[in-house]
């Protein structure tokens, strides 16, 4: 996706995308219209697709007669975003239905960040409606949020109606609601070469802001030991489950058939093998970083393998009322299970 505040190269994830004529600053892996790279539903659009699905493939908690629910994306920022803020889903509802009526609450996982790199989450505690709006006349309205260095492998939880930017010299892997409503609020004063701008949304963005206290910022994760390596428990939400899988061996698997996952290698490379009760349909396939895989719910066994070593993000949509017992079954604390679950 081309953006005003991209980059021209998408190494290291994308070494053979350098030298573009454009600056990009989003890689959509799971947008309505991109299209499954290989398996039984490859060339179709993800939107196709899901409407589609049965039961085995999308597991039965999910509608596919709704949109597919997560948006993962890969965030190359040249410069910074726009300050902005996304709807919930209820005011999507009431008031963005052409344009889908979902909210927009999103996580980034920081995949690499130079020094000095930083978001900014969160609107400061003695920001009123008023005083953020002059803020924003006067060219100020950074000065109002809350600045979050970042260093690589956090992650930063951003619920609707939370007031956020996202500054350069960084990569991102957010996941977030499949919706792509932003209101703008300030937009650095930039311009395209034909000297127009981007369209400011301050009315929409200050009906949805959250003035009465901050939700968001930089989770603590929760780390324990698995077969093979470790994994980083980081949020859990109604939207969204985000986990690490740091891996050195194969690592065997099991689907739920509640719900299919997605698996986003975010460094290194390997095998994925799966071996379901149909044996005619066991098969392997090689996993590199910058991809998406798309896990069906009725899979059953499968594992991965790694080459030497991989990291790669496990993505679902939880049920939270069954998903703290599954944090409890890893392991971890009542503390824990607190500080990763975001009701």
């Amino acid at each position: 996706m081309r953006r005003i505040w991209g980059v021209r190269s998408l190494a290291p994830l994308f070494p053979e995308k350098q030298r573009l004529a454009e600056p990009i600053g989003e890689v959509w892996l799971t947008g309505n219209e991109s299209r499954f790279a290989s398996g039984p539903l490859a060339g179709h659009t993800v939107a196709s697709a899901w409407r589609a699905m049965p039961p085995e493939w999308a597991g039965t908690q999910l509608d596919t007669r709704a949109a597919f629910p997560l948006l993962a994306k890969f965030l190359f920022p040249g410069d910074k975003l726009s300050i902005q803020v996304h709807p919930d889903d209820d005011y999507a509802r009431a008031n963005e239905a052409a344009a889908g009526g979902v909210g927009k609450t999103e996580a980034w996982y920081v995949i690499s960040a130079e020094p000095g790199a930083a978001v900014w989450v969160g609107l400061q505690p003695d920001v009123t409606a008023e005083s953020f709006r002059k803020a924003i006349a006067e060219g100020t309205a950074e000065s109002c949020l809350q600045r979050v260095p970042v260093s690589q492998g956090e992650t930063i939880f951003v619920p609707a109606r939370t007031a956020h930017t996202i500054g350069p010299g960084m990569v991102l892997c957010e996941i977030q609601e499949n919706s792509d409503l932003t209101y703008r609020v300030f937009d650095y004063n930039r311009r395209y070469a034909d000297g127009t701008t981007r369209p400011l949304h301050l009315e929409k963005a200050l009906a949805v802001i959250r003035f009465d206290g901050q939700a968001g910022g930089r989770m603590r994760p929760a780390v324990i030991r698995a077969n093979g390596g470790t994994v980083t428990h980081f949020v859990a939400c109604r939207h969204f489950m985000i986990e690490k899988w740091d891996l050195a061996l194969r690592t065997s698997l099991r689907t739920e058939r509640e719900r299919f996952e997605l698996w986003i290698p975010i460094s290194g490379e390997g095998t994925i093998l799966w071996a379901p009760s149909d044996a005619s349909k066991t098969g392997a396939a090689e996993f590199r970083s910058g991809e998406a895989w798309f896990v069906p719910a009725g899979l059953g066994e499968w594992s991965i393998d790694p080459r030497e070593r991989a990291s790669i993000l496990r993505v679902y949509v939880p049920d939270l009322g069954l998903h703290s017992g599954y944090l409890a079954r890893c392991g971890l604390s009542k503390e824990e299970i607190a500080q990763v679950l975001r009701r």
